[in-house]
Order: structure tokens, then sequence, then C-alpha cells
């Protein structure tokens, strides 16, 4: 039996890589007084902090039976999720290009899958 725990493991890192995404771009949006405070704030070093817990999930869900081949293909799930923060969060605009894209990201993911 396939246990479920692999890639949920997977998933959950591709989102916390998600959101700490947006944080450094919300923080790179930001002007700092000066270089350190710049490069040392909130948003850059809970993002980064993300990050390696993004990467210590992906570890994990490695060490627990997640195929060295799914987890490229499962981190392109960030793709979508990028998209969506991005219009949430920053307004920015869905273009016809970018969910053409994306639904071609999540067609490949699907089909890899199958």
């Amino acid at each position: 039996m396939i246990s479920l725990l692999p890639f949920v493991a997977a998933l959950s890192a591709v989102a916390v890589a998600s959101v700490s995404q947006i944080l450094l771009k919300a923080g790179a949006n930001r002007s700092y007084p000066s270089l350190f405070r710049q490069y040392f704030n909130v948003y850059v070093v809970v993002g980064y902090g993300m990050m390696l817990l993004s990467t210590l999930l992906f570890i994990l869900s490695y060490r627990i039976g997640l195929n060295y081949k799914s987890g490229p293909v499962l981190e392109a799930l960030g793709y979508p999720l990028i998209l969506i923060f991005s219009y949430l969060f920053f307004r920015e605009p869905l273009t016809k290009k970018k969910i053409l894209g994306n639904i071609l990201i999540i067609c490949g993911i699907v089909i890899f899958h199958l």
C-alpha cells in the first residue's frame, strides 16, 4: 500500500516555499533606511527561515518514501500557488499567458502521476 505521508510532506514543503516567496517579495517592495535593514528585516528573515523549513520538509518526504522522480514534479505546483498568491496579495494581473502556462504545468503534473 502506498503511503500518502510523503506526498503530504512534499506538498507542505511546496506551500511553505510559496509563502516564503511572497514574504521575500513583500520585503523587496519596501524601502529601508539602510542596507543592513534592507537585508535583515522581518520579511527577509522569516522568508529565508521558511525556505529552510521547506527544504527540511522535502528531505523528510524523501526519507519517508517519496520517489526521487516525483519531487521535482510536485515542486512545480509552486508555480500555480505563486500565481494565486501574487494575485491575492499584490494584485498582479492574471494574464491569459500566465493562466495558460499554469494550466500546462498542472496538466503535466497530472499526466506524470497517471
